[in-house]
Order: structure tokens, then sequence, then C-alpha cells
């Protein structure tokens, strides 16, 4: 399928560059009210987001809908990034 022109890496939501989209892969949080939180706003495991802006707060698409986070929120939620060349 997919055998050349593409790699994939796995990162923090806040390492991010605009316009970069990912699946999201899991939680690095010890509040369990943080992941809570995130799942209740859509953002699962295997959901995909795109990083909309970084300034003054980080900005994320997901799905249809549009969630503004924190930097400390935004470094907890690990993503899936696949780049074309």
């Amino acid at each position: 399928m997919f055998t050349k022109g593409f790699t994939s890496c796995l990162s923090s939501l806040h390492l991010l560059n605009v316009g970069e989209q990912g699946t999201v892969t899991h939680f690095r949080n010890s509040d369990e009210r943080v992941i809570e939180k995130l799942m209740e706003m859509g953002i699962i495991p295997g959901s995909p987001v795109t990083l909309e802006q970084r300034f003054p707060s980080f900005v994320i698409k997901a799905g249809h809908t549009r969630l503004t986070l924190d930097e400390g929120i935004a470094s907890s939620v690990y993503v899936r990034v696949i780049h074309s060349h």
C-alpha cells in the first residue's frame, strides 16, 4: 500500500507544527481528571486531530470540533504523526 514517501513518528501534541495531523495513541498524565476531560471532549485513542494554532493557546481540530488546550494538556496527548515527503 504505502511503501514509500511516508514516515510515521510518535509525538506529543504540543510538539507538532501548525497544520500537522496525527492519530491519538495515548495520554501521559497522572491526573485522571485531565484524561477524563480530554475523552469527554472527544480526544480519544484512535481519533484524528489537526493542530491549527500554537499561540497563545493550542487549538486543535478533532472531528468537526475545534478545541483550545493549554500547553500542559497538549503535552500529555500523544499522537502518531504521518508525514508525506
